[in-house]
Order: structure tokens, then sequence, then C-alpha cells
């Protein structure tokens, strides 16, 4: 096992827990804004949701990028304003069984794997990055498109509505975040501090 890239900048992460706490509490934050930034792009806006969580488990490792994602959900659940769309389309429970509920799901999943794999140094060389986050966009997906096939009914175009608009952003955000943070490990780790 080796260190994140955040114990690598900020070495109390691995003693402290009032740190631990502090960045699971800003990882929250960065997904709720994430929910809200609306960006434009082809063939639908897109949401920066799966960029920051993909990029949690780059820069915080299993245990913090799964804690901050559980946290955001348990957010979500008490009927914070926390996810793409709410107050607007509903709050808590009833929101998060709706049809992207497998998405947010796949949250857990993507940031669990993606740590782990960044655990193991994969953060650190650009390509074990992108594959590490296209395993990641996987775990997002798969769930997503069986729960949102099941809520909507499989008879509609499931990969229509919750595949084929997004699946182009998504790819580009792997590349951000999978290059980002490569790029942090290389570019800024490597100069000599003084």
């Amino acid at each position: 096992m080796q260190t994140s890239l955040v114990a690598n900048i900020w070495p109390q992460t691995q003693t402290s827990w009032i740190t631990k706490a502090m960045l699971v509490v800003i990882g929250t934050i960065l997904l709720t804004i994430s929910a809200k930034i609306r960006v434009p792009f082809y063939p639908v806006p897109m949401t920066m949701q799966v960029f920051v969580d993909l990029a949690l488990g780059l820069v915080l490792g299993f245990r913090l990028a799964l804690a901050t994602v559980l946290l955001y959900l348990v957010e979500g659940a008490a009927y914070l304003p926390v996810f793409a769309g709410t107050p607007e389309r509903g709050l808590g429970l009833p929101y998060m069984m709706g049809p992207t509920g497998g998405y947010l799901l796949g949250y857990i999943f993507a940031a669990s794997a993606v740590g782990v794999l960044a655990d193991r140094g994969w953060s650190r060389h650009w390509a074990k990055a992108i594959v590490a986050c296209l395993i990641g966009l996987t775990l997002i997906y798969v769930p997503g498109i069986v729960w949102l096939g099941t809520v909507i009914g499989w008879d509609k175009p499931v990969l229509e509505l919750g595949f084929t608009p997004f699946i182009l952003g998504d790819l580009l955000k792997v590349l951000i975040a999978a290059l980002g943070v490569t790029g942090i490990w290389h570019f800024g780790l490597s100069r000599p501090r003084s």
C-alpha cells in the first residue's frame, strides 16, 4: 500500500481524525457544488459530479473517498438539497429512489474502487489513473442503468436516456481527473521543497 496524494501533500491526514473529518466534509461540499454546476456540452448540459467522485478516489484513497460519498448520500437522505436538480425535483429518500438512484449508488462503488487502486499507486501514472477512472465510471453506469430501467421500465429507451447523452462528457471528465491528479504527482510533488 502506498500513501494517497492528500497524505503526501498533507501528512497529518494519516494521524489526525479532525483533519480526516474536515477532508470528508470538504469532499461533500465539492460533490454538492459539482451537482449544481451546469456545463454546456453536446448533446446535453452536464454536471461535474462524476469528475469530483472519481477525483476524490484518486486524491483521498479508499477510506476517505468512501466516507465522503457515504456522508454525501446521508446528507441527501436527510433532505438537504445536495443532489442535481434538488430541491426542484424533490428531496430525501423519495428523490434517491427515483430514476437517478442507481447512479448515486454507483458513486459509492466508483469512489471505493478508484480509491483502492489509488492506494496501490495507480494515481501516480497517467495510464493507470485513466484505467482506474474508467473502472469507476463503469461502476457508476452499471447500477445507474439497471436502476433506471427498473424504475421507468425496460420498454423505454433506457440507454438513450441514461447513457448515450452523457458518455462523451463523462469520458472527458475521466481524462481531466486522471491527468490532473497525475500531473499534481509529477509536477507538484517532484519539485524540491524550500
